[in-house]
């Protein structure tokens, strides 16, 4: 046999005492801190520093310290107190189904190799398209998060309408997209000096007339305007851009409008909500997160895009050793993105949705959004506190204010209620400066997330404002 190979018996002790030790912690997830232990964080990381090792551990010797201990050093991203940034949560079928999947350990670079399993994939992307309200030549790709999905969809409108006036091309975003766009349009070729970052109006929605003054200028320079990325929920306050006027402004200019969806898309699936996100079925291409809005494990982005052949002309390549792919109705992912090698996205998605039902997580995200608002609606009444605009989705901003203070005065002490808050290990929530001003948020996505929970967090602000605030009246 084999050296690295396992019988049936040991494999099954193995899966026995990896499972156990999850669902132990998962089980205890409401009963642990919100945030975890991050003291020593760098004693840490120093400490577990090694050389390779030329000898094997027993198994229980490796999962002791990952659950006992390393485990609790880190963000409780999946526990029912993260409010914090965009939170997931992790649905265990998931985590199943990335289990069988590198289990099986398929290959699905290529239709012609996995045809079933590429089939459950594509299948999963149509049930996107079909939730978005996409047309039947949409197609897409399951991607590593939101950034590789952004990458792709850029590459795709740079393919379609710059050709080979690369340089002249100019890609337009607000100053609250999220970080990768920069970062992957640099990638995709569109450096940081054809990037235009544009002023927000008062709900921190991108400015449609700056936008229109920006177009024109670039065109009066003789550069090639092509691109607008609009958010569909911004990281820092939830906001979602004006989709139609944006929509507008692009058909009116033959300009590629992509819409970072990563955050709010998946809550289109709900009928009664669409409103909330009107025109985005209207954009180009669309970024989306399972890992958010799906309450997948992280690592599990998306991309849409309407003219599936755009997508598919700006990535399929070929080689001697690649089979022929006569039919562009079979899904092959190589044709889609920039991977070769990969691995078998589509089952943890697939499974979960199968094995609930699309309903189950309707009811989900309608929970989320009505838990943000009753938290927007009772921070009206703690003193101290000054919320901004009501969530678009489910994510809202506010910050700490009182009589006479500055504004320097009151970015710190919102700072400080963001850390009071979090060290009293109920629940996660975190801030970001925005403008001139630091805004603390409060972001309800995590399945396991209830209304005990948003109760503790609204109890813990008013606690901390009242301490912070008091004295200063």
């Amino acid at each position: 046999m084999d050296e690295l190979d396992i019988d049936p018996s040991a494999m099954r002790a193995m899966a026995h005492a990896v499972v156990e030790r999850l669902i132990d912690h998962l089980a205890t997830l409401d009963t642990q801190p919100a945030r975890g232990d991050l003291t020593n964080s760098e004693a840490l990381s120093a400490a577990l520093r090694e050389p390779p090792p030329e000898t094997g551990s027993e198994l229980e010797a490796l999962l002791a310290p990952l659950f006992d201990d390393w485990v609790h050093r880190s963000f409780n991203a999946p526990g029912p107190g993260y409010l914090a940034y965009i939170p997931g949560g992790g649905i265990f079928p998931a985590g199943l189904g990335e289990l069988i999947a590198a289990g099986l350990n398929r290959y699905t670079g290529v239709w012609n190799a996995a045809p079933a399993f590429l089939q459950l994939e594509a299948n999963v992307l149509d049930w996107f398209r079909t939730w978005l309200e996409y047309p039947p030549s949409a197609r897409g790709l399951l991607t590593s998060g939101g950034s590789l999905a952004t990458f792709s969809a850029i590459v795709t409108a740079r393919e379609a309408l710059l050709g080979t006036r690369l340089r002249e091309g100019v890609l337009y975003a607000s100053t609250e997209a999220h970080h990768s766009v920069t970062k992957v349009a640099r990638l995709a070729g569109i450096l940081d000096d054809r990037v235009r970052v544009l002023a927000t109006d008062a709900a921190m929605r991108l400015d449609v007339q700056a936008l229109d003054q920006a177009i024109a200028a670039d065109r009066k320079a003789g550069l090639v305007p092509f691109m607008v990325v609009s958010s569909g929920g911004t990281t820092n306050t939830g906001a979602v851009d004006p989709l139609e006027e944006i929509a507008d402004v692009c058909a009116r200019e033959s300009l590629w409008h992509h819409c970072d969806a990563a955050y709010g898309g998946f809550f289109y699936m709900c009928p009664e909500l669409r409103p909330l996100l009107a025109g985005l079925p209207r954009a180009d291409s669309i970024t989306l997160d399972p890992h958010k809005g799906l309450f997948l494990p992280y690592g599990t982005g998306a991309l849409l895009v309407k003219d599936g052949e755009a997508l598919r002309r700006a990535h399929r390549g070929t080689a001697g050793y690649l089979p022929t792919f006569p039919d562009t109705q079979l899904y092959n992912p190589c044709e889609y993105g920039p991977e070769l090698s990969r691995p078998f996205r589509g089952l943890p998605v697939w499974l979960p949705l199968k094995l609930f039902g699309a309903e189950r997580f309707r009811a989900a995200l309608r929970e989320k959004r009505e838990l943000a608002l009753r938290a927007y609606a009772a921070l009206e009444h703690v003193a101290g506190i000054h919320r901004l605009e009501p969530p678009a989705l489910s994510l809202f901003p506010f910050y700490l204010s009182w009589p006479g203070a500055s504004l320097a005065e009151e970015n710190e002490a919102t700072q400080t209620l963001m850390e009071r808050v979090c060290a009293r290990d109920r629940v996660m929530i975190t801030g970001a400066p925005v403008k001139e001003r630091y805004l603390g948020r409060i972001c309800v996505l995590c399945f396991r997330t209830h209304q005990d929970r948003i109760d503790a967090c609204i109890e813990d602000i008013a606690l901390e404002s009242a301490a912070l605030t008091t004295p200063k009246r």
